[in-house]
């Protein structure tokens, strides 16, 4: 399949702090893809090399076979960044028809503002809008005219839960088109929902890359729940040996009032579930409302970033 982007061995620094490191991947027509990673993983940096808004150390970056910029000059890229792009005392009308008539491939205004849901704020003025109607007017701007290609950095910041359902359809639609979308966020059940794939960043390097269910498959734990009432009051040490059940993975054990009132819920992250629980039945307690399930994204992204560390340290 032909590809959208290509970074290969791409490497960029400020100073002592590598950025980017080493970072090889390709992107593909009709992929919704998700970058993740913790403050300081490189997602910005990479989105600026793939928007050409700063070279690379070495290593290449090419979008549509081309550079950044002669692809973006083309008017096939379209980007929402997460703040500026927008100027004071003009309307939304106006500045989005100026992002119309500046595109290679311009659509009609009135149908841009419609697909991104701001018709009815044509004519304020642009500085008179809230952070989540901003982004919007962000979400226009990129999509200003027919590109093959849509980044997006931290798109849903401060739009409510209507907006950002409406936002995520509207992007669907853009990637069932054979757009490829790629976007940063820091909302993981956004990133578990929409995406088709998922990259995890982590300090300029690529941990992860496939699916949500292969990310949460590589955290290589599962959650386990259960009620007690043991915790209440009785066993001062008991909280001591549950900490200390084999094959617990880092962070892994929560205790709070259950939603009964009776008792606490325990809640734990096991590399090896079944051996967890067949130690926990050695402590000779009995857990209610056993539940083992493996990991959320959110989870999982916790869990892979952490270990890594853990190598570093």
């Amino acid at each position: 399949m032909t590809t959208t982007v290509s970074f290969e061995r791409v490497t960029k620094a400020y100073g002592e702090v590598r950025a980017v490191d080493g970072l090889t991947l390709d992107l593909y027509p009709g992929e919704t893809v998700a970058l993740l990673g913790p403050n300081g993983a490189g997602k910005s940096s990479t989105l600026d090399l793939l928007l050409g808004l700063r070279r690379p150390d070495s290593g290449t970056v090419s979008v549509f076979g081309t550079s950044p910029r002669e692809a973006i000059t083309a008017g096939r890229v379209g980007a929402m960044l997460q703040s500026g792009g927008l100027m004071d005392e003009v309307t939304v009308r106006e500045l989005v028809g100026l992002a119309c008539d500046l595109h290679p491939r311009p659509y009609r205004v009135d149908d841009v503002l419609a697909h991104a849901g701001i018709t009815q704020l044509a004519d304020r003025k642009v500085d008179k809008l809230s952070g989540g109607q901003q982004q919007r007017v962000r979400f226009a701007l990129a999509t200003a005219g027919a590109n093959d290609l849509v980044v997006l950095d931290e798109p849903t910041t401060g739009m409510d839960v209507t907006a950002r359902q409406a936002f995520w359809a509207t992007m669907r639609e853009q990637a069932d088109q054979g757009r490829a979308v790629l976007f940063a966020t820091h909302y993981l059940e956004e990133a578990d929902a929409i995406a088709d794939r998922v990259l995890v960043l982590h300090r300029g390097r690529l941990l992860a890359d496939g699916t949500a269910a292969e990310i949460k498959a590589k955290a290589g734990a599962r959650k386990i729940s259960f009620d007690l009432e043991e915790l209440r009051g009785g066993d001062p040490g008991l909280e001591r040996r549950l900490r200390e059940l084999p094959f617990l993975a880092t962070a892994t054990v929560s205790v709070s009032g259950s939603a009964a009132g009776s008792g606490h819920t325990v809640r734990l992250q096991s590399t090896d579930a079944d051996a967890t629980v067949h130690a926990l039945y050695g402590l000779g307690v009995y857990p209610r409302n056993l539940e083992v399930a493996g990991l959320g994204l959110e989870q999982a992204f916790v869990a892979i970033t952490a270990a890594e560390e853990a190598k570093a340290a």
